[in-house]
């Protein structure tokens, strides 16, 4: 899950742009979250990108190889985990938040 989140901000980040990854402990829950500096999801496509197959329109990732499964695969996990997922993203980049039950 980490490893696709990561990969996902540096093939869409800007040239010279950062991803970073936080964990911490908060209310009984590990949080983790993958940020980066990147082009951002258009907010109509959203609620869509954890859909297997399915690829931000095309005109943002022409150059972009993938299969549009990775994130559904993230968000599988992350239930398998009892976890949850969220998106924050806008024009100056996105931010995948995971929050799990601490053990």
């Amino acid at each position: 899950m980490i490893y696709n989140l990561l990969e996902n901000a540096i093939k869409y980040n800007r040239p010279g742009g950062t991803a970073s990854v936080t964990v911490k402990k908060e209310n009984g829950e590990v949080l983790l979250a993958v940020a980066d500096t990147g082009i951002g999801i258009p907010k109509a496509e959203q609620s869509r990108i954890f859909e297997r197959f399915y690829r931000v329109d095309k005109s943002h990732n022409e150059a972009v190889e993938g299969t549009g499964l990775g994130l559904a695969i993230v968000k599988h996990g992350v239930a398998l985990h009892e976890g949850r997922i969220r998106l924050k993203s806008g024009p100056q980049g996105s931010t995948f938040t995971l929050r799990f039950p601490a053990l």
